[in-house]
Protein backbone atom coordinates (compact mmCIF):
# COMPACT_ATOMS: atom_id res chain seq x y z
CA UNK A 1 0.00 0.00 0.00
CA UNK A 2 1.07 3.70 -0.68
CA UNK A 3 -0.09 6.51 0.89
CA UNK A 4 -0.96 9.27 -1.60
CA UNK A 5 -0.27 12.64 -0.92
CA UNK A 6 -3.91 14.69 -1.03
CA UNK A 7 -3.05 16.89 -4.00
CA UNK A 8 -0.96 14.12 -5.71
CA UNK A 9 -2.05 14.02 -9.75
CA UNK A 10 -3.85 10.71 -10.49
CA UNK A 11 -4.54 10.03 -13.94
CA UNK A 12 -5.88 6.83 -16.51
CA UNK A 13 -6.18 5.93 -19.40
CA UNK A 14 -9.08 4.44 -21.23
CA UNK A 15 -10.87 2.94 -23.91
CA UNK A 16 -14.36 4.77 -24.62
CA UNK A 17 -15.33 1.67 -26.05
CA UNK A 18 -14.90 0.06 -22.71
CA UNK A 19 -16.05 1.83 -20.27
CA UNK A 20 -19.46 2.77 -18.45
CA UNK A 21 -20.63 6.79 -18.09
CA UNK A 22 -21.36 5.57 -14.39
CA UNK A 23 -17.64 4.09 -14.17
CA UNK A 24 -16.47 8.06 -14.16
CA UNK A 25 -18.36 8.45 -10.95
CA UNK A 26 -16.20 6.09 -9.30
CA UNK A 27 -13.00 6.76 -10.77
CA UNK A 28 -13.27 10.15 -9.20
CA UNK A 29 -14.51 8.80 -5.70
CA UNK A 30 -11.27 6.85 -4.95
CA UNK A 31 -9.34 9.72 -6.44
CA UNK A 32 -8.33 10.09 -9.98
CA UNK A 33 -8.40 13.76 -11.17
CA UNK A 34 -7.45 13.53 -14.53
CA UNK A 35 -8.26 11.50 -17.73
CA UNK A 36 -7.16 10.47 -21.22
CA UNK A 37 -9.29 8.82 -23.61
CA UNK A 38 -8.25 7.00 -26.93
CA UNK A 39 -10.09 8.39 -29.96
CA UNK A 40 -7.98 8.19 -32.68
CA UNK A 41 -10.14 8.87 -35.38
CA UNK A 42 -13.82 10.06 -35.55
CA UNK A 43 -14.27 8.99 -39.63
CA UNK A 44 -16.32 5.84 -39.94
CA UNK A 45 -14.64 4.23 -42.56
CA UNK A 46 -11.22 4.91 -40.90
CA UNK A 47 -12.43 3.46 -38.24
CA UNK A 48 -13.66 0.40 -39.32
CA UNK A 49 -10.41 -0.43 -41.09
CA UNK A 50 -8.46 0.02 -37.76
CA UNK A 51 -11.17 -2.30 -36.16
CA UNK A 52 -12.07 0.37 -33.59
CA UNK A 53 -15.61 1.51 -34.07
CA UNK A 54 -16.97 4.10 -31.55
CA UNK A 55 -20.05 6.19 -30.19
CA UNK A 56 -19.58 10.16 -30.96
CA UNK A 57 -22.43 10.97 -28.78
CA UNK A 58 -21.22 8.83 -26.00
CA UNK A 59 -17.29 10.30 -25.96
CA UNK A 60 -19.33 13.54 -25.66
CA UNK A 61 -21.42 12.83 -22.59
CA UNK A 62 -17.73 11.33 -20.98
CA UNK A 63 -16.10 14.76 -21.24
CA UNK A 64 -19.04 16.77 -20.07
CA UNK A 65 -19.43 14.07 -17.33
CA UNK A 66 -15.81 14.11 -16.20
CA UNK A 67 -16.29 18.34 -16.22
CA UNK A 68 -19.20 17.79 -14.16
CA UNK A 69 -17.05 15.65 -11.67
CA UNK A 70 -14.06 18.29 -11.38
CA UNK A 71 -11.42 16.16 -13.17
CA UNK A 72 -9.16 18.71 -13.47
CA UNK A 73 -7.52 17.82 -17.07
CA UNK A 74 -9.14 15.44 -19.96
CA UNK A 75 -6.86 14.20 -22.59
CA UNK A 76 -7.84 12.98 -26.26
CA UNK A 77 -5.44 10.81 -28.44
CA UNK A 78 -5.66 10.90 -31.85
CA UNK A 79 -3.64 9.34 -34.51
CA UNK A 80 -2.47 10.41 -37.89
CA UNK A 81 -1.35 8.07 -40.58
CA UNK A 82 -4.17 5.62 -40.59
CA UNK A 83 -5.48 3.89 -43.31
CA UNK A 84 -8.26 5.82 -45.48
CA UNK A 85 -7.02 8.82 -44.09
CA UNK A 86 -6.52 12.27 -45.95
CA UNK A 87 -6.36 15.39 -44.91
CA UNK A 88 -10.32 16.11 -45.65
CA UNK A 89 -10.92 13.08 -43.17
CA UNK A 90 -8.67 14.65 -40.81
CA UNK A 91 -9.95 17.98 -40.89
CA UNK A 92 -13.33 15.94 -40.29
CA UNK A 93 -11.75 15.00 -36.86
CA UNK A 94 -10.07 17.77 -35.68
CA UNK A 95 -13.33 19.93 -35.95
CA UNK A 96 -14.86 17.56 -33.67
CA UNK A 97 -12.85 17.03 -31.20
CA UNK A 98 -12.32 20.80 -31.14
CA UNK A 99 -15.93 20.99 -30.23
CA UNK A 100 -15.39 18.68 -27.44
CA UNK A 101 -13.03 21.15 -25.93
CA UNK A 102 -10.22 19.26 -24.03
CA UNK A 103 -7.11 20.26 -21.84
CA UNK A 104 -5.00 18.85 -23.68
CA UNK A 105 -4.35 16.79 -27.08
CA UNK A 106 -1.51 14.15 -28.62
CA UNK A 107 -1.68 13.46 -32.31
CA UNK A 108 0.44 10.75 -32.60
CA UNK A 109 2.03 9.04 -35.52
CA UNK A 110 1.19 5.45 -37.01
CA UNK A 111 3.72 3.23 -36.82
CA UNK A 112 2.82 0.31 -39.64
CA UNK A 113 4.55 -2.71 -38.14
CA UNK A 114 2.47 -5.93 -38.82
CA UNK A 115 5.30 -8.30 -38.53
CA UNK A 116 4.94 -7.43 -34.97
CA UNK A 117 1.47 -6.39 -34.43
CA UNK A 118 -0.69 -9.06 -35.61
CA UNK A 119 -4.01 -6.68 -36.14
CA UNK A 120 -2.00 -5.22 -38.72
CA UNK A 121 -1.67 -7.31 -41.19
CA UNK A 122 -4.63 -7.13 -42.93
CA UNK A 123 -3.59 -3.40 -43.43
CA UNK A 124 -2.10 -2.94 -46.78
CA UNK A 125 0.16 -0.44 -47.77
CA UNK A 126 -2.26 0.71 -50.73
CA UNK A 127 -4.59 1.73 -47.28
CA UNK A 128 -1.96 4.23 -45.69
CA UNK A 129 -1.49 7.82 -46.52
CA UNK A 130 1.34 8.59 -48.69
CA UNK A 131 4.32 10.37 -46.70
CA UNK A 132 3.55 13.87 -48.38
CA UNK A 133 -0.47 13.33 -47.04
CA UNK A 134 0.91 12.41 -43.65
CA UNK A 135 3.03 15.55 -43.86
CA UNK A 136 0.17 17.44 -44.97
CA UNK A 137 -2.20 15.88 -42.40
CA UNK A 138 0.59 16.61 -39.70
CA UNK A 139 0.75 20.62 -40.82
CA UNK A 140 -3.13 21.20 -40.88
CA UNK A 141 -3.23 19.36 -37.83
CA UNK A 142 -0.86 22.15 -36.39
CA UNK A 143 -2.38 24.80 -38.04
CA UNK A 144 -5.65 23.82 -36.79
CA UNK A 145 -5.28 23.06 -33.11
CA UNK A 146 -2.86 26.44 -32.85
CA UNK A 147 -6.30 28.64 -34.89
CA UNK A 148 -8.76 27.36 -32.35
CA UNK A 149 -6.21 28.58 -29.51
CA UNK A 150 -4.15 25.90 -28.35
CA UNK A 151 -0.40 25.71 -27.87
CA UNK A 152 1.78 23.46 -30.05
CA UNK A 153 3.90 22.06 -27.21
CA UNK A 154 6.07 19.59 -29.74
CA UNK A 155 6.53 15.99 -30.14
CA UNK A 156 2.38 15.75 -30.79
CA UNK A 157 1.47 17.46 -28.10
CA UNK A 158 -0.63 20.53 -27.56
CA UNK A 159 -2.12 22.24 -24.98
CA UNK A 160 -4.66 25.11 -23.49
CA UNK A 161 -2.87 28.25 -23.20
CA UNK A 162 -3.53 27.83 -19.08
CA UNK A 163 -2.52 24.58 -18.89
CA UNK A 164 0.32 23.64 -16.76
CA UNK A 165 2.54 22.35 -19.77
CA UNK A 166 2.11 25.43 -21.62
CA UNK A 167 2.97 28.12 -19.17
CA UNK A 168 6.08 26.20 -18.34
CA UNK A 169 7.04 25.82 -22.00
CA UNK A 170 6.37 29.79 -21.70
CA UNK A 171 8.96 29.95 -18.87
CA UNK A 172 11.35 27.71 -20.20
CA UNK A 173 11.07 24.50 -17.13
CA UNK A 174 9.31 22.22 -19.28
CA UNK A 175 10.19 18.39 -18.89
CA UNK A 176 10.16 15.55 -20.54
CA UNK A 177 10.88 11.84 -19.92
CA UNK A 178 9.63 8.69 -21.69
CA UNK A 179 6.14 8.78 -20.61
CA UNK A 180 5.65 12.18 -22.17
CA UNK A 181 6.14 16.25 -21.53
CA UNK A 182 5.37 17.17 -17.64
CA UNK A 183 6.19 20.09 -15.40
CA UNK A 184 7.87 18.13 -12.96
CA UNK A 185 12.08 18.56 -12.79
CA UNK A 186 14.20 15.11 -12.87
CA UNK A 187 12.65 12.35 -10.08
CA UNK A 188 12.35 8.94 -9.87
CA UNK A 189 9.76 6.52 -11.54
CA UNK A 190 8.25 3.65 -10.55
CA UNK A 191 6.33 1.34 -12.94
CA UNK A 192 4.33 -1.37 -11.31
CA UNK A 193 2.93 -4.23 -13.39
CA UNK A 194 3.51 -6.19 -16.36
CA UNK A 195 5.36 -4.27 -19.35
CA UNK A 196 5.98 -1.15 -17.01
CA UNK A 197 9.16 0.72 -17.06
CA UNK A 198 10.53 2.44 -14.15
CA UNK A 199 13.29 5.52 -13.97
CA UNK A 200 15.94 5.25 -10.79
CA UNK A 201 18.66 7.77 -11.08
CA UNK A 202 20.05 6.87 -14.17
CA UNK A 203 18.83 3.49 -14.56
CA UNK A 204 16.26 2.24 -16.74
CA UNK A 205 14.36 -1.18 -15.93
CA UNK A 206 11.67 -2.96 -17.69
CA UNK A 207 9.35 -5.64 -16.00
CA UNK A 208 8.37 -8.36 -18.72
CA UNK A 209 6.08 -7.83 -21.29
CA UNK A 210 4.19 -10.80 -21.36
CA UNK A 211 1.40 -11.70 -18.14
CA UNK A 212 3.13 -15.01 -18.46
CA UNK A 213 6.33 -14.38 -17.79
CA UNK A 214 5.58 -11.83 -15.87
CA UNK A 215 4.02 -14.01 -13.34
CA UNK A 216 6.94 -16.61 -14.25
CA UNK A 217 9.44 -13.99 -13.00
CA UNK A 218 7.38 -13.04 -9.95
CA UNK A 219 7.35 -16.79 -8.79
CA UNK A 220 10.99 -17.97 -9.36
CA UNK A 221 12.80 -14.60 -8.25
CA UNK A 222 10.20 -12.32 -6.81
CA UNK A 223 10.50 -9.46 -9.43
CA UNK A 224 8.76 -9.12 -12.74
CA UNK A 225 12.16 -7.76 -14.45
CA UNK A 226 12.87 -8.03 -17.78
CA UNK A 227 15.87 -5.97 -18.58
CA UNK A 228 17.74 -2.74 -17.56
CA UNK A 229 20.01 -0.56 -19.01
CA UNK A 230 22.48 2.19 -16.64
CA UNK A 231 22.48 5.08 -18.50
CA UNK A 232 26.70 6.20 -19.34
CA UNK A 233 28.07 9.67 -18.91
CA UNK A 234 27.53 9.81 -22.85
CA UNK A 235 23.89 8.38 -22.55
CA UNK A 236 22.98 11.46 -20.19
CA UNK A 237 24.43 13.91 -22.22
CA UNK A 238 23.07 13.05 -25.35
CA UNK A 239 19.56 13.17 -23.42
CA UNK A 240 20.08 16.53 -22.04
CA UNK A 241 20.57 17.67 -25.65
CA UNK A 242 17.78 16.41 -26.94
CA UNK A 243 15.31 17.28 -23.95
CA UNK A 244 16.51 20.70 -24.30
CA UNK A 245 15.03 20.58 -28.19
CA UNK A 246 12.73 18.41 -27.55
CA UNK A 247 11.27 20.88 -24.74
CA UNK A 248 12.04 24.56 -25.54
CA UNK A 249 13.16 24.26 -29.28
CA UNK A 250 16.69 25.88 -28.99
CA UNK A 251 19.99 24.83 -27.41
CA UNK A 252 22.53 26.95 -26.03
CA UNK A 253 25.83 25.36 -26.25
CA UNK A 254 27.10 27.15 -23.11
CA UNK A 255 24.79 25.53 -20.54
CA UNK A 256 25.39 21.95 -21.94
CA UNK A 257 29.32 22.76 -21.82
CA UNK A 258 29.35 24.22 -18.08
CA UNK A 259 27.38 21.06 -17.03
CA UNK A 260 29.30 18.48 -18.51
CA UNK A 261 32.95 20.30 -19.53
CA UNK A 262 33.21 19.44 -23.26
CA UNK A 263 33.18 21.85 -25.74
CA UNK A 264 29.95 21.37 -27.75
CA UNK A 265 31.21 21.73 -31.48
CA UNK A 266 34.14 19.39 -31.23
CA UNK A 267 32.32 16.83 -29.49
CA UNK A 268 29.42 16.65 -31.47
CA UNK A 269 31.08 17.63 -34.83
CA UNK A 270 29.81 14.67 -36.36
CA UNK A 271 25.95 14.88 -34.94
CA UNK A 272 26.03 19.08 -36.39
CA UNK A 273 27.05 17.58 -39.59
CA UNK A 274 24.08 15.77 -39.31
CA UNK A 275 22.16 18.85 -39.07
CA UNK A 276 23.18 21.26 -41.86
CA UNK A 277 21.33 19.67 -44.28
CA UNK A 278 18.35 20.70 -42.21
CA UNK A 279 19.61 23.92 -41.83
CA UNK A 280 19.90 24.49 -45.47
CA UNK A 281 16.07 23.34 -45.62
CA UNK A 282 15.29 25.82 -43.15
CA UNK A 283 14.54 23.66 -39.98
CA UNK A 284 17.32 24.60 -37.87
CA UNK A 285 19.64 28.00 -37.54
CA UNK A 286 22.81 26.59 -36.57
CA UNK A 287 25.42 29.10 -34.92
CA UNK A 288 28.56 28.91 -33.10
CA UNK A 289 26.83 29.17 -29.45
CA UNK A 290 23.14 27.84 -29.83
CA UNK A 291 20.51 25.79 -32.03
CA UNK A 292 17.37 27.45 -32.81
CA UNK A 293 14.54 25.61 -34.17
CA UNK A 294 12.48 27.05 -36.67
CA UNK A 295 8.95 27.10 -37.04
CA UNK A 296 9.01 24.78 -39.70
CA UNK A 297 11.61 22.73 -38.00
CA UNK A 298 9.19 22.18 -34.84
CA UNK A 299 6.72 20.31 -37.71
CA UNK A 300 9.88 17.50 -37.27
CA UNK A 301 11.51 18.18 -33.81
CA UNK A 302 11.76 14.39 -34.03
CA UNK A 303 13.95 14.23 -36.97
CA UNK A 304 16.06 17.10 -35.68
CA UNK A 305 16.61 15.40 -32.09
CA UNK A 306 17.26 12.44 -33.68
CA UNK A 307 20.59 13.59 -35.70
CA UNK A 308 21.86 13.62 -31.71
CA UNK A 309 20.69 10.05 -31.10
CA UNK A 310 23.37 7.25 -31.19
CA UNK A 311 21.44 4.42 -30.71
CA UNK A 312 18.86 5.33 -33.11
CA UNK A 313 21.66 5.89 -35.86
CA UNK A 314 23.21 2.16 -34.93
CA UNK A 315 19.64 0.75 -35.65
CA UNK A 316 18.60 2.43 -38.51
CA UNK A 317 21.78 1.00 -39.73
CA UNK A 318 21.13 -2.62 -39.33
CA UNK A 319 17.21 -2.36 -39.71
CA UNK A 320 14.45 0.52 -41.16
CA UNK A 321 11.72 -0.43 -38.87
CA UNK A 322 9.31 2.18 -39.22
CA UNK A 323 8.81 5.13 -41.70
CA UNK A 324 9.47 8.72 -39.77
CA UNK A 325 6.95 10.32 -41.68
Amino acid sequence: NFKVSADAEISIEMDPREIELSMLDHLRGIGFNRISMGVQDFNKDVQKVINREQDEAFIEALMVRARELGFQSTNLDLIYGLPLQTVESFMFTLQKVIELNPDRLSVFNYAHLPSRFSGQVKIKDHMLPSPQTKLMILQKNIETLTGAGYKFIGMDHFAKPDDELAIAQRDGVLHRNFQGYTTQEECDLLGLGVSAISLLGDTYAQNQKELKHYYAALNMEGTGLHKGLVMTTEDCLRRDVIKQLICNFKLDYSLIEKQYGIDFQSHFAEDLALLAPLAKDGLVELSDTAIHVSSRGRLLIRNICMCFDTYSRQQARRQQFSRII
